[in-house]
């Protein structure tokens, strides 16, 4: 009987530990607040991030890569913890995650030098004004870009114009983040980055504070 006893003492808590473990787990669905850092090594470029900013359970180790997948939280641009949930399960309905993939560099133009040599053969030459000076063009039909529009900033003399393209109608709408941009830096890496629509309104200080952030992860020059 004191045997009996003691097995169900065990069980009990074996259930309540690993009721709490996943309990814990479905709470974070996937995320981690873990900030240990993780050293990725893509072609000639070296990442490191810490394990809450990397998206997926199985990317959080040290290793050689062909892409990295991070999110962070605008506009802090912080990875996940506990206080930051909501932002990061969307809560009703919210829109600040940004997702930010890198990967050698498969194109020699990153975006904003792809405007003129291939966009402007693809966009209608009709705009629609935006945000910010933010002109929105569509795409021509066979194109291969139905369904999205150009968004392209005015640029200063020898300054690159902003340029994404951005998902429009339903698609639009039920994405987390439906425009993306693209950008060439370190060595023959590529960085894209997905954000919400409702950030083309603050396109210099997205892109600014994105290149900052990332210059602060990859040690090779950007």
């Amino acid at each position: 009987m004191f045997q009996f006893f003691l097995l169900l003492l065990a069980l009990s808590i074996g259930i309540l530990f690993v009721g709490q473990w996943y309990g814990d787990t479905l709470s974070e669905a996937g995320h981690t607040a873990s900030t240990k850092p993780r050293e990725i090594v893509i072609g000639n470029n070296v990442l490191t991030f810490p394990e809450n900013m990397i998206r997926f359970k199985a990317a959080r180790q040290d290793g050689v890569r062909q892409r990295l997948d991070v999110y962070m939280v605008w506009p802090e641009l912080e990875g996940y913890s506990p206080d930051r949930s909501d932002d990061f399960n969307h809560v009703d309905g919210s829109r600040r995650i940004l997702f930010v993939t890198f990967e050698e560099q498969m194109m020699s133009r990153d975006m904003s030098n792809r405007l003129e040599p291939v966009y402007r053969q693809v966009i209608e030459a009709h705009s629609v004004g935006g945000p910010e000076s933010i002109r929105f063009h569509r795409f021509k039909q066979g194109s291969g870009y139905e369904g999205e529009v150009l968004a392209v900033s005015a640029s200063e003399p020898g300054e690159d114009p902003f340029v994404a393209r951005c998902l429009t109608g339903t698609a639009a709408r039920e994405a987390l983040a439906p425009c993306e941009r693209d950008i060439n830096l370190g060595n023959r890496l590529s960085m894209t980055y997905r954000f919400p629509a409702s950030l083309l309104g603050q396109w210099r200080l997205l892109d600014k504070d994105i290149r900052r952030k990332v210059a602060e992860h990859i040690k090779t020059p950007l």
